[in-house]
């Protein structure tokens, strides 16, 4: 039986019609690059390992085989041996479609042939450009009736409620948010396992294969879009300590950004994997005896049952996600959920 270890894998890219060019350059990804590089799947369930003794497996493989020593005991409690979360980079050079996502009720109601699980989501903002905004949520309350017509009439825009954004913001996304990411943004998104989006409005835009109007998925996003203005999208951080941030915690993950000057020691819990992602700077990840080295836009799968471990860097900055223990969570931060950023 193979010691577990941090795992690196491929990544999978994705060139949809709103796509940008700026992840390439950003990544230091050699030539030739995209034309619409718009995300970038860095762990997720089907990408194969690229590192150690699971060279060539997929991660799917990998959790199936060691179950929650992978994924924690957390999430194997409520999902089983399936890794629980996706982790991307996202370059939006035009505006996403106006979009929602079901919770885990619907999704393995309705949708439990696709393997997927609800999905909330949080954005971490890396760069915008001048102007930038997201959609969230509807400005007002509004009946599903008048939902549908406005969708039908092509008004739905009127609707919905739009935030500036810029570069180190969060935004966190319920299951059930009306949302679309807008031109002019860079992000990072953690986010439940899931692939299920059903659109609202699009623009009129055409499939660039198909000449065809792109699809819209207005019976299902009607069935689970929640009709109450958005509310704790936004978080300040909250000081963990001198070099550690939580930037947002809620049942699905919790995400943080570490500050790292020197080195910094941590451990995983076997209550959940963990995954750290380098967004400035280059890292050295320590554990027992080996040493990986992390550039700017690596992720890394740390098993739950790893233990202890080390990020070293002259000056970075990671985000780290797993899923949290909330009471824990909240008895450590303090009750005042009016000022944390725990969603419960």
């Amino acid at each position: 039986m193979n010691r577990l270890y941090p795992i690196l894998s491929e990544p999978r890219f994705v060139e949809p019609l709103w796509g940008g060019q700026r992840l390439a350059p950003w990544l230091a990804l050699p030539p030739p690059h995209p034309e619409r590089l718009g995300e970038i799947w860095l762990v997720f369930d089907s990408n194969r390992v690229t590192n150690g003794p699971f060279a060539g497996k997929t991660i799917a493989a990998v959790v199936q085989a060691y179950g929650e020593a992978v994924v924690g005991t957390r999430s194997f409690a409520r999902y089983g041996a399936d890794l629980p979360l996706l982790a991307k980079f996202i370059d939006a050079a035009d505006r996403l479609s106006v979009q929602v996502h079901p919770d885990d009720e619907y999704a393995h109601t309705f949708e439990a042939h696709t393997g997927f699980h609800g999905k909330t989501e949080a954005w971490y903002i890396l760069a915008t450009e001048p102007g930038a905004t997201v959609t969230l949520g509807v400005r007002a309350p509004v009946e599903r009736t008048a939902l549908a017509a406005a969708i039908a009439d092509g008004t739905i825009e009127d609707l919905l409620a739009q935030q500036p954004v810029r570069a180190g913001d969060l935004v966190f996304v319920p299951a059930g948010t009306i949302h679309a990411i807008n031109a002019g943004i860079m992000l990072f998104e953690i986010q439940q396992k899931s692939d299920l989006t059903y659109r609202l409005y699009d623009y009129n835009r055409r499939d660039a294969r198909t000449g065809q109007l792109r699809e819209l998925h207005i019976e299902q996003a009607l069935a689970v879009s929640r009709l109450e203005p958005a509310s704790a999208s936004f978080f300040q951080p909250l000081s963990l300590d001198e070099q550690r941030e939580l930037l947002v915690a809620c049942s699905s993950f919790a995400l943080e950004r570490w500050h790292v000057q020197g080195c910094l020691s941590a451990s995983t819990d076997p209550g959940s994997l963990e995954i750290l992602t380098v967004i400035d700077g280059t890292m050295q990840l320590e554990w027992g005896s080996e040493t990986l080295t992390l550039q700017r836009g690596a992720a890394v799968l740390l098993p739950a049952t790893l233990g202890e471990y080390r990020v070293a860097a002259s000056q970075g900055i990671l985000l780290r996600s797993y899923i949290p223990d909330l009471p824990t969570l909240l008895a450590t931060v303090g009750n005042d959920t009016g000022v944390a950023p725990i969603v419960q």
